[in-house]
């Protein structure tokens, strides 16, 4: 084939979104497809590799076109893991034992990964073996039915929310931006991803309201805490922004870091960015008693990703045993 045509190598390798991907790729004749899906799989070659699960997730995926440069960079790192441990066990990704799939997760248990991220590294190798039985060049599927080993830890048990206490501690200790950043998580429940990606144009502080943009694109509003508003109120005239300005202004990494020196300076045990919506979650429950308030509020399309909430705020076993 000509490496002018539209079809070439080189753009499919190289383009620069999903949809482009995924477009080179069903543009091209099947017998071709298939071709350069044979050398990729048999070279381990990751580049053209992610690029063939790329457009397939696009077309046949949840999430399509939308899929969040999150979600795709988690796949990309999985999928390269799983090249890793093929070719260095001689797997061969076209013709995989029947025993490779089971294999390989145990593999990663054995590492130390816990179930959630063993879970992570199985759809991404999934979603390469989709992609290839869509190429039509393999119609193996050595990791159908598999499941990492059950997590030992209660989902409640292992990611606790911040207390009230230690919420306060870090607002005395903070910076007014500080302060902002703090409450968008803890009251807004904001994922800290979607605090600092905020820009004024979202804020509605006359309808004290957010329009926040959270995963896979989905857009909600968020109704702003008396507290909330009242730290964005000054910040907001101190930085005389445009629409266009970020709300926050960094990085996710420069927010992490931010966080633990804050909580080295205030003593409270560092729990990461997410135990703040945790908080937010956990205090709703408590004081609405109501699941779809504080599912609303979280943005989770589904109560049972909010029952967790439930079980941290649930005092009364505490305090039936403080009276034994």
């Amino acid at each position: 084939m000509d490496s002018a045509s539209p079809t070439s190598w080189d753009i499919i390798r190289y383009a620069a979104d999903p949809l482009s991907t995924a477009r080179e790729w069903s543009e091209l004749p099947e017998d071709d497809r298939r071709r350069r899906a044979v050398q990729a799989a048999q070279a381990y070659d990751l580049p053209p590799l992610w690029s063939l699960t790329q457009a397939h997730l696009t077309l046949f995926g949840r999430a399509g076109a939308s899929a969040s440069n999150r979600t795709l960079r988690t796949y990309k790192q999985g999928i390269a893991r799983y090249l890793d441990f093929a070719q260095s066990r001689a797997v061969s990704l076209l013709r995989p034992s029947r025993d490779s799939g089971a294999l390989y997760i145990r593999t990663l248990e054995a590492e130390g990964l816990a179930p959630s991220t063993v879970q992570v590294h199985l759809a991404a190798a999934r979603a390469l073996y989709k992609a290839l039985r869509w190429a039509g060049v393999t119609d193996r599927d050595p990791l159908s039915d598999l499941k990492p080993a059950p997590e030992k830890t209660a989902p409640w048990d292992k990611r606790q929310p911040y207390r009230e206490d230690e919420l306060r501690r870090l607002l005395q200790f903070a910076s007014l931006r500080d302060r902002v950043l703090i409450l968008l998580c803890a009251h807004g429940g904001l994922r800290i991803s979607e605090a600092v990606a905020l820009h004024w144009e979202d804020v509605q502080l006359a309808a004290g309201q957010l329009t926040v943009t959270g995963k896979g694109g989905k857009v909600r509003q968020v109704r702003l805490s008396k507290s909330l508003k009242g730290e964005l109120l000054p910040l907001r005239d101190q930085a005389q922004p445009g629409d266009q300005e970020p709300v926050i202004g960094a990085s996710q990494t420069a927010a992490r870091e931010r966080l633990r020196k804050l909580c080295q300076e205030s003593g409270v045990r560092y729990l990461g960015w997410h135990a703040m919506r945790h908080y937010a979650g956990t205090r709703l429950t408590r004081q609405t008693g109501n699941l779809e308030h504080a599912a609303r509020h979280l943005g989770h399309s589904s109560l049972e990703t909010t029952r967790i909430y439930a079980k941290w705020a649930d005092s009364a076993l505490d305090e039936a045993l403080e009276g034994w």
